[in-house]
């Protein structure tokens, strides 16, 4: 399962929390915001920190600037299509849905690899309630 903000999964990406900000960062001589915190050995420790209580956020953060800013498949780029939707007012579901796909799926067009978006109508539904409290 999942953990903190957008739930980090994945043995690729606990590495690279690692690789950048944990302990093989520091081991390997690198700058190290948690050098004592190894995220292979650990998952948990995003969400079980009592010392590190913003790491849930820090790993969401880290997923979407490393996986979701550059996201730029078979046509579709993330920045772009943030620019378009930010410029059309933001009224379209159509980038949402594909925001979502990526981070359920790793597609902006699912269903791709593990199938549909889980709880797309929720995601979309949640997404229009922070949109309209930050636009009103």
């Amino acid at each position: 399962w999942g953990r903190g903000v957008i739930q980090t999964t994945g043995i690729c990406n606990f590495g690279k929390l690692n690789y950048f900000l944990g302990k093989r960062a520091h081991d390997e001589g690198r700058d190290s915001r948690y050098p004592k915190i190894d995220f292979c050995k650990d998952p948990e420790i995003i969400c079980s920190s009592k010392e590190h209580k913003e790491l849930k956020w820090i790993a969401g953060m880290f997923y979407w600037i490393e996986s979701l800013q550059s996201y730029n498949e078979r046509g579709w780029n993330y920045m772009d299509e943030l620019h378009n939707f930010v410029d059309g007012g933001m009224a379209d579901h159509s980038f949402i849905n594909a925001v979502s796909g990526i981070v359920n799926r790793g597609c902006h067009d699912p269903p791709c690899g593990t199938g549909a978006v889980d709880g797309a109508p929720e995601r979309a539904g949640n997404f229009d309630k922070v949109l309209s409290t930050l636009t009103s």
